[in-house]
C-alpha cells in the first residue's frame, strides 16, 4: 500500500510517498532531507503531536492560561489528555515553564504554562 504525506519536519514541505506493507514501512521517497524520513516513518509507525490549549486559572488577571506539553504525545491519546487537562483548575500566581499537570496519563511529558499571570 502507498501512502501519500506532506512532510512538516522542516518548512520545504515535501510530498512524500511511503510504501507500507502491513505495519512496517518499505520504503520512503520524496524527501529532501533526513528529517523528512523520520517523520514519514513515524507519521506512519506511531503519530505524535504537539499539544497546546489552556487551563482554567482561579484568581488570576485572566480566566485561563495557556499551556503546552513538554514533549510529542501519541496522537491516538489527545482526546485522552484533553479531558484530564479540562479538569484541572490551577491558582495564580502562574509563571512561565511552570507545570500544571505532571507526567499527563503516565507518558513521562508535562503540560506546562506558557504565560505568566500574577493575580488580581
Amino acid at each position: 500500500m502507498i501512502k501519500n504525506l506532506i512532510c512538516v519536519a522542516c518548512p520545504l514541505g515535501c510530498p512524500i510517498e511511503v510504501e507500507v506493507d502491513g505495519t512496517q514501512v518499505v520504503s520512503v521517497k520524496g524527501n529532501t532531507c533526513k528529517r523528512g524520513d523520520e517523520y514519514a516513518r513515524t507519521e506512519i509507525t506511531n503519530p505524535v503531536r504537539s499539544l497546546t490549549t489552556s487551563v482554567k486559572l482561579e484568581g488570576g488577571m485572566h480566566p485561563v492560561v495557556p499551556v503546552k506539553s513538554s514533549g510529542a504525545i501519541p496522537k491516538d491519546k489527545m482526546f485522552q489528555c484533553m479531558e484530564a487537562i479540562n479538569s484541572v483548575t490551577i491558582k495564580a500566581p502562574v509563571k512561565i515553564g511552570d507545570v500544571v499537570v505532571e507526567n499527563i496519563l503516565g507518558l513521562g511529558v508535562d503540560i506546562v504554562a506558557t504565560n505568566c499571570d500574577s493575580g488580581k
